[in-house]
């Protein structure tokens, strides 16, 4: 019976397959294979992948986490030529930038089918610039790059100075356009004090200043207008991450006294407090610490998923979208101590969330 299916019936079936079953469904014969190539649009009624990758140039590996079966697993990285940095998840593809240059040179992969493409050239030269991405879907998307240091200037025998541009790249035109310019003060702040972390929200992109005070720089896309944005809490906060969940702007944070909160922007731009991390939880990722800022808490998101996380051995902090009744729950994920009995070595870590895309994209084949 099941060689006889219909073509779109089976498809229809292998969507429902979790990312792992699909992978082996592919091996069954030829006919599955190229009825689960046309199926592998990525898993959004599934969790998502918590993906790790190393923040120090440690080798071309990362991890991952599979919610269904609660596993961990190696995703070796050696297709990468160079060495990389992590920077933030395009649907099931990585944003990354190369490591061995100071200046910026983005590139994207997809640690599952092992493809890697660069991107172009920007068209100015710019050392440690902030970078947004807006994600459209898996295969239309935009980087936004803003501000950083340019190159000296060999023509007049001028220094480094910060560039108070704004690039952006286009996946369907695969080329850098210079759209505007900024007020040198937020050049200065997006290059000094903000992380490549950004958040996509209702037009507008955000970067949160990575030193307290906190602060966020606020650019409206439509607009082209730059603005700054005030924190819940700002002085007193030991950690604070932007997150977008379920299309509002949300923030993360904690102090040692009040624990991690979770606050959403309201649409007159005030921040309302909706939920409180669960504190035996919040106290089993501290480990005794005392200080969220002392073990350096991060946190990612995606529609259905928030993730704290500290480093790949401790444990991670999870609230997700329960399937069953669509409320969200706490949840308590081990970390990556060790993979088939072979232990592994601790260190810092840059977390993603990634509903694996088991198809050849063809943004990377550009």
């Amino acid at each position: 019976m099941w060689s006889n299916l219909p073509f779109d019936i089976l498809a229809n079936i292998f969507y429902y397959l979790s990312p792992d079953s699909l992978a082996r469904a592919k091996s069954a014969c030829k006919n599955w294979h190229t009825c689960a190539k046309n199926s592998a649009s990525p898993r959004r009624h599934h969790p998502p992948w918590f993906v790790a990758l190393p923040t120090r140039i440690t080798g071309h590996f990362c991890y991952g986490h599979n919610p269904i079966d609660d596993s961990w697993h190696l995703l070796p990285l050696d297709f990468i030529p160079n060495p990389i940095r992590p920077i933030a998840a395009i649907g099931g593809l990585i944003l990354l930038r190369q490591a061995t240059t100071t200046a910026l040179q983005l590139a994207i992969c997809n640690p599952f089918t092992r493809q890697f493409r660069q991107f172009p050239k920007l068209n100015v030269t710019r050392t440690n610039p902030a970078v947004g991405v807006i994600e459209l879907n898996s295969v239309n998307f935009k980087v936004y790059v803003a501000g950083g240091m340019s190159e000296a200037s060999t023509i007049n025998g001028g220094g480094a100075s910060y560039e108070p541009t704004l690039e952006v790249y286009d996946s369907v035109y695969n080329k850098w356009k210079t759209i505007g310019s900024m007020p040198m003060e937020f050049a200065v702040r997006l290059t000094v004090w903000t992380p490549n972390e950004s958040v996509y929200c209702n037009g507008v992109l955000y970067w949160i200043t990575s030193a307290r005070a906190y602060t966020i720089m606020v650019y409206e896309i439509e607009k082209n207008k730059w603005r700054e944005l005030s924190v819940p809490m700002a002085d007193r906060l030991e950690f604070a991450a932007l997150v977008q969940r379920n299309g509002k702007l949300s923030l993360v944070g904690g102090t040692c006294d009040a624990g991690a909160c979770i606050w959403e922007l309201s649409e007159d731009n005030n921040w309302i407090m909706i939920e409180k991390v669960a504190q035996e939880l919040g106290a089993r990722l501290l480990e005794g610490k005392g200080r969220w800022g002392s073990i350096n808490t991060k946190c990612v998101c995606t529609g259905d998923a928030m993730c704290l996380y500290r480093d790949l051995e401790s444990g991670m902090v999870v609230w997700r979208e329960c399937v069953k009744n669509g409320k969200w729950e706490w949840h308590w994920i081990e970390g990556c101590g060790s993979i088939k009995g072979m232990k592994l070595q601790n260190f810092p870590i840059k977390g993603l969330l990634l509903h694996p895309y088991l198809a050849f994209s063809s943004v990377l084949n550009q």
